[in-house]
């Protein structure tokens, strides 16, 4: 099974914007977004998708990204 990798980081270096900022924009808990950035998270909400979209100029595939198994 392959595994989907979050590049919240990587959108948030090149907007030069912090955690913090983003997590006022788009009112979603720091502690949340960290859980999000650091591939933790299980789940993600459509609404929370869409927020992080609007205020980061982005589309959902700028933040996601499916990485599929290697085959052995």
């Amino acid at each position: 099974m392959g595994s989907i990798r979050v590049k919240l980081d990587l959108v948030l270096a090149d907007r030069r914007m912090s955690l913090t900022e983003l997590s006022e924009r788009v009112g979603v808990t720091m502690a949340n977004l960290s859980i999000l950035k650091n591939g933790k998270a299980k789940a993600i909400r459509f609404s929370t998708l869409e927020a992080l979209c609007r205020e980061l100029g982005c589309q959902p595939a700028d933040l996601l990204e499916y990485l599929p198994e290697e085959k052995t």
